[in-house]
């Protein structure tokens, strides 16, 4: 791989407190601005770097071994394939060895490149991280030039140029710009992606940079998935008759989509019909209800995180990706605080008194209990069985009790 062997660095990630760090680059070349982040998952490199709500950013892995299983067709998150995922770059401890491993199709450096995603290896992850959790993200620049010749006044200047997260709307540039219908189902083992045969509900999913298996779990509890833009209208979306509403995760400041989105919001929670977000459609959730958010110190990125659900006293292992949050003093009467981070306090759930109405900040999809959190999907389709006057189906909830 280009650079891979040689002793000249090819690759450079400059950070705005002057951080200089030298590398070998892989995938794309040039550079890009970003807020560097870290994410402490194991695996899922591939869904990391395709998850839309990255958009902004350059991830710094501090699991060593990346890439070491290749990239295929199937892990991708990414629903609009039109757009780009999002993410400005990946920051590697290790070179990349060969793929091993029976599902992969291409290697890492290559697929990056494809994906116009740059990457820098070689890098101590372990000391970035320690800055990172000491002084907070800072906003770098990621740079891969195969010669090693670099105009660092145009790195500066790119990174100067940078706005930083804080007031920035990304929703809509990993949002699907037409309405579409979805009903895939989960991957089996042996067997790929499912098809909804027989749908009992109607769902339509806001997207804000949704990611493909939140979608295949909602097909999976019998729903029809109509995906509809960021910006949709709430009366063109309840003009679908939809028997439940979902708000999808996404990248950037929730204050700067909620300028159009929380309207909207506020008259899907009016029509009486259940609500269920996650991730960004959890702050929009908050916003939306009176609440406030607020940029959080280092973020939570990573599959490891111990979640506490307040309605049942249990504990459920989850996979996370924000740099924002809901401020849980700012949450008005009638909205009660449903989860919460055991890393920090922080706000994980939210719900609404007396209507069908509730969010979680994490990612229930993700698969790191491994299915700690899929009682939520049925949660919210219990909400609709209610409404239709179905039989409810039993929570499959964690083992773990709180102590």
């Amino acid at each position: 791989m280009t650079g891979w062997t040689s002793k000249t660095p090819t690759a450079l990630l400059l950070l705005n407190d002057g951080t200089r760090l030298e590398g070998f680059g892989l995938g794309a070349t040039g550079h890009a601005a970003g807020e560097v982040c870290f994410n402490t998952a194991m695996t899922g490199y591939q869904e990391i770097l395709t998850d839309p709500s990255y958009a902004g950013q350059i991830i710094t892995f501090t699991f060593p071994h990346i890439g070491n299983v290749g990239t295929n067709a199937e892990d991708i998150e990414t629903v609009n394939m039109a757009a780009s995922s999002g993410v400005r770059g990946c920051i590697l401890k290790a070179d990349v060895t060969h793929p091993s491993n029976y599902r992969a199709a291409q290697k890492l450096d290559l697929w990056l490149k494809a994906r116009n995603i740059i990457g820098i290896s070689g890098i101590d992850t372990r000391a970035l991280t320690a800055r990172i959790r000491e002084k907070g993200m800072p906003n770098g620049v990621i740079a891969f030039a195969p010669d090693g010749r670099f105009d660092e006044a145009e790195l500066q200047a790119a990174l100067k140029a940078f706005p930083g997260l804080e007031g920035l709307d990304l929703a809509r540039e990993v949002s699907t710009t037409q309405t579409y219908e979805w009903d895939e189902t989960p991957w089996v083992w042996n067997e790929g992606y499912g098809q909804l045969a027989d749908p009992k509900f109607h769902v339509v999913a806001m997207d804000f940079g949704a990611k493909r298996n939140i979608l295949r779990n909602l097909a999976a509890k019998g729903a029809r998935v109509t995906v509809v833009p960021a910006n949709a209208r709430a009366d063109d979306i309840l003009a679908m008759n939809p028997d439940g509403i979902f708000l999808s995760n996404g990248p950037g400041d929730p204050a700067a989509t909620g300028v159009y989105a929380v309207p909207e919001i506020r008259k899907l929670i009016a029509s009486g019909k259940p609500v269920f977000g996650i991730c960004l459609g959890h702050q929009l959730l908050g916003l939306a209800l009176g609440a406030k958010t607020e940029k959080m110190h280092q973020g939570h990125h990573g599959a490891n995180h111990p979640v506490k659900d307040l309605t049942t006293g249990k504990v459920e292992i989850t996979s996370m990706n924000h740099g924002f949050a809901v401020d849980s003093t700012t949450l008005p009467a009638g909205v009660a605080e449903t989860h919460i981070s055991l890393f920090d306090g922080s706000n994980a759930g939210i719900s609404v008194d007396g209507k069908p109405v509730f969010s979680v900040q994490y990612h229930p999809e993700a698969s790191p209990g491994p299915h700690d959190a899929h009682y939520l999907f049925t949660r919210f389709t219990n909400l609709i069985r209610v409404q239709k006057g179905l039989p409810e189906e039993t929570e499959s909830v964690p083992l773990a009790a709180a102590e």
